[in-house]
């Protein structure tokens, strides 16, 4: 094992007017220029008034020459550079990728939630040739732990405690023996089999699943080299138990030398869990966390940390002043809690947690990436037209629509450098998945030539955030241009509907799995891994 260091869319629409214009029909160098722009580059920390060449879906030249093209962006004004690549994003459908690419988004996937590793392939065929951004997903721990302890089968992909609506909740509260264990981890090392960006484990909603378990699913993953996403116990918790939570899956990475990411960190404890993951990027491990601009999280109210008996008893929280209906803006009391969770469980909450005065530093953190968590909406997924209007999606967490607007906002307002935050939307999650093996990724979030065309176009003076907790579907403006793979999907700030050009993030097929069935011995050894002497030794002590 290498060490962990080191129904879519229909076609029809008219193509906009605005800055692109056609060059002629003479034959010209290349298929796109954009011309005159800012072009940035986080990792060679290149920043200059610049031409850009794209030609077969690749940058061909970034140079201060004259470029001719097919096609021509004129970027005068305006920044230029890798497009943003969002590991956590739920909305995986194609009005979920029209909010994202207003919002800068080439690359979407879902690392967190997660396919059913039975079902890797049908997800990625979902997509083929009817996406019109790049697509990604993991094999799914919870949706293991759903199929051996609920007998949960049908469909293949959806975030957080969806499934408790589906059958049973023992997938969230069960213990896996040997036999259930196993069996779950050959289904999560299917879908690796089967090309799976990596593990995706949302464990903080299933606290059933024991230390034994978590650890075996971190080794597993990291027996393809592959990291292992994580919504960690306890989170959201106090100060103590996020961080609690998160060390557990820390230690793991450590003793196992696996990747990780720790998702959405912006919780109580957030700055101790930052100094955890820098101190362990220092030593060389490809660990790494996440955070989203907003003090504010959303998850479904039958979630097991909004229990009253948690959320309330034991966090001093109250529903009165942080849950609240994203659908009619109210808050919620118990009584309205308690009929909610049975009637409609898997309904979508906004959960204050944090203070809003926090989020400027979350934005310059080092080392980090920015990631959307961005929730569907009732109807997302297959029922909602493509071209609905903005202001006429259900409504949801802003952080749908508005990440990397508010991010950019945010730098703007407090001073941060523009680099810093390019970084952390292309760049640093492109180096951690590409440091795991993952082609694509070695080939993404650079500008640079040779590398692959996801390009944005945006103007950094004026590009805001326009979704609230109350309107969360507004998309960002200031981003008139995403091309992605070559292809112009957002033009003069409209998402052309003709145009399919994402591609696959996936690892090859494999035509084995690398899980061994574990035996009683191993599940027994509850980590310690001990030297024999030391076997002998514990033994003559306990004779004493």
């Amino acid at each position: 094992m290498t060490p962990a260091r080191h129904t879519f869319l229909s076609a029809a629409t008219v193509i906009g007017v605005g800055l692109f214009t056609a060059s002629g029909a003479i034959a010209q160098d290349y298929d796109l220029v954009i011309l005159n722009g800012r072009v940035m580059d986080p990792e060679t920390r290149y920043d200059a008034i610049a031409n850009v060449g794209v030609k077969d879906g690749q940058i061909a030249a970034i140079t201060k020459d004259d470029l001719s093209g097919t096609k021509t962006i004129d970027a005068s004004g305006h920044l230029v550079t890798a497009g943003f690549i969002d590991q956590h994003f739920h909305w995986t459908r194609p009005v979920g990728y029209k909010l994202a690419l207003r919002d800068g988004v080439t690359t979407a996937m879902d690392l967190e939630a997660g396919a059913d590793g039975r079902f890797i392939n049908e997800w990625y065929e979902m997509h083929a040739g009817r996406s019109q951004v790049n697509y990604g997903t993991a094999s799914s721990h919870e949706f293991a732990r759903a199929a051996v302890l609920d007998g949960h089968s049908g469909g293949f992909d959806a975030p957080g405690a969806v499934l408790s609506a589906r059958g049973g909740k023992n997938w969230a509260d069960g213990v896996v023996d040997l036999e259930t264990g196993n069996e779950a981890l050959g289904i999560i090392d299917q879908g690796l089999r089967l090309g799976a960006v990596g593990v995706a484990s949302t464990v903080g909603y299933f606290p059933g699943a024991t230390a034994r378990e978590m650890f075996e699913v971190q080794r597993l993953g990291g027996s393809y080299d592959r990291a292992t996403f994580v919504h960690t116990r306890y989170t959201p918790g106090t100060s103590t138990t996020t961080v609690n939570g998160i060390q557990e899956v820390l230690a793991n990475a450590a003793a196992l030398d696996v990747p990780l990411s720790v998702n959405h960190f912006n919780n109580d404890g957030w700055r101790q869990v930052q100094e955890l993951i820098i101190g362990l990027q220092n030593q060389g491990y490809n660990i790494w966390g996440e955070y989203y601009p907003y003090a504010a999280g959303s998850t479904t109210i039958n979630a097991a940390f909004v229990a009253p008996e948690v959320w309330i008893d034991e966090l001093g929280n109250s529903y009165e002043e942080t849950l609240q209906d994203p659908e009619t803006g109210e808050f919620y009391h118990r009584a309205r809690y308690e009929k909610d969770v049975v009637e409609d469980p898997t309904k979508q909450i906004i959960l204050y947690k944090m203070p809003v005065e926090d989020i400027p530093a979350w934005v310059a953190l080092p080392g980090v990436v920015m990631a959307s968590d961005a929730m569907m909406v009732p109807g997302g997924w297959d029922q909602l037209p493509w071209d609905i209007a903005y202001e006429d999606i259900p409504n949801a967490h802003p952080r749908t629509a508005g990440s990397h607007g508010k991010s950019l906002r945010l730098a703007r307002e407090h001073d941060i450098p523009l680099m810093h935050v390019l970084a952390t939307f292309s760049y640093n999650v492109a180096k951690h998945l590409g440091d795991t093996g993952l082609k694509s990724m070695q080939i993404r979030g650079r500008m640079q030539e040779g590398m692959a065309a996801d390009i944005v176009v945006l103007d950094p003076r004026n590009v805001i955030d326009n979704s609230d907790y109350y309107v969360g579907t507004l998309p960002t403006t200031g981003i008139p241009y995403v091309v992605v793979n070559g292809a112009v999907v957002v033009e003069d700030s409209k998402v052309r509907a003709d145009v399919f050009p994402g591609e696959a993030i996936r690892f090859p097929v494999q035509e084995e799995g690398r899980f061994v069935p574990l035996d009683e011995s191993v599940w027994a050894r509850d980590n310690l891994n001990m030297p024999e002497a030391s076997h002998e030794m514990f033994e003559d002590i306990t004779a004493d």
